[in-house]
């Protein structure tokens, strides 16, 4: 059973940056197209950005230029670099691995983004 564990959420005010972790168990993540994505209460999960098993990566419009997601796989780790956060990027966030047969989820973290 693959599982994927992320870390590195919390409290920030305001124009400050986190960055999130998603370490996989085994050595399995170069299998997997990554992707991160945030759920806000009572809202749907969006995706926030992803990245392929070859390094090509893909943002949602609300976060182009503020947030980097990059992939080491000799640590079996994906990480998400959030800079310039705004209080509408509160939501929890979920990382997500994906191949042609299996769809695996996070428990998520929660991001908070407040004064």
């Amino acid at each position: 059973q693959v599982q994927f564990v992320e870390s590195g959420g919390g409290l920030v005010q305001p124009g400050g940056s986190l960055r999130l972790s998603c370490a996989a168990s085994g050595s399995i993540l170069s299998l997997f197209v990554m992707g991160w994505y945030r759920q806000a209460p009572g809202k749907q999960r969006d995706l926030v950005a992803a990245v392929s098993v070859g390094g090509n990566t893909n943002y949602a419009d609300f976060v182009k230029g503020r947030f980097t997601i990059s992939r080491d796989n000799a640590k079996n780790t994906v990480y998400l670099q959030m800079n310039s956060l705004k209080p509408e990027d509160t939501a929890v966030y979920y990382c997500n691995g994906v191949t042609a047969l299996t769809d695996y989820w996070g428990q998520g973290t929660q991001v908070t983004v407040s004064s």
